[in-house]
């Protein structure tokens, strides 16, 4: 089934965590909560992560997006949501590309289906 036949006024990227949902998948849904400095995306934006590690959407452009899928992937098996913050201040920041000043922080949350 077409992720948008059934949901025409839905974002993308949570049409197809509907249908994900839909095959009975679970699924973790990552959204930028705040942003400071050169950040690649602004506030709203958000990416779906199946169990599977597929995904939809970007929270960064590509710089975090690892990272990002892996807290996903944890908060899939816990069923807890996490806030993750990457910026110059974390190491990891410099390695996946916000060495610019940027900082971003997110909110990853499962996603259950009905």
């Amino acid at each position: 089934m077409d992720p948008h036949s059934r949901h025409t006024n839905v974002d993308p990227v949570l049409a197809q965590a509907v249908q994900w949902l839909d095959e009975g998948r679970r699924v973790a849904l990552a959204t930028v909560t705040r942003t400071w400095g050169s950040a690649p995306r602004r506030a709203g934006s958000h990416m779906a992560i199946a169990a599977n590690g597929e995904f939809s959407g970007s929270v960064s452009g590509g710089c975090i997006e690892g990272a990002v899928i892996q807290a996903a992937l944890e908060v899939i098996e816990s069923g807890t949501a996490r806030t993750l913050e990457f910026g110059v201040t974390n190491e990891m920041a410099w390695e996946v590309g916000l060495a610019c000043g940027g900082r971003v922080h997110l909110l990853v949350e499962p996603v259950a289906g009905e």
